[in-house]
């Protein structure tokens, strides 16, 4: 039994003629009230899971940490040199855009453990202050 509707998409309208098929012989489609298909469809493999992906090191005191998933623009900052509270130390970039790293305490920078191009997880350290 074919049936007529007129619908409107994105403000156009359109005229669309319909065929139930729920009648039909082989048809997948249950009965009004009928719970159970004409032909089961072959169960579907699930996805095998993602693996799990690698935690980043813990940060220890004095670690200036990424604030979020990106790239290393750069670090701003060489081994030794000293910084006060709130100086830039490193620049992260995510989906365009670009957020600065500031020092979180003072002293002289005793490691960095990133560089220009590396991809950082939050909370994985960029370098130390000791």
């Amino acid at each position: 039994m074919q049936r007529s509707f007129k619908i409107t998409v994105d403000g156009r309208p359109y005229n669309v003629t319909v065929e139930d098929v729920s009648e039909s012989p082989g048809s997948i489609i249950p009965s009004p009230g009928d719970m159970s298909a004409a032909m089961a469809a072959p169960p579907v493999a699930a996805a095998p899971a993602p693996a799990a992906a690698a935690a980043a090191p813990a940060a220890g005191p004095g670690d200036e940490v990424s604030p979020l998933a990106g790239v290393v623009v750069s670090i701003d900052v060489g081994m030794g040199q000293a910084v006060n509270a709130g100086d830039k130390v490193a620049t992260i970039e995510a989906m365009k855009m670009k957020t600065i790293v500031t020092a979180q305490r003072a002293g002289k920078v005793t490691a960095i453990h990133a560089k220009a191009g590396d991809g950082v997880e939050p909370g994985q350290p960029l370098l130390t202050i000791g």
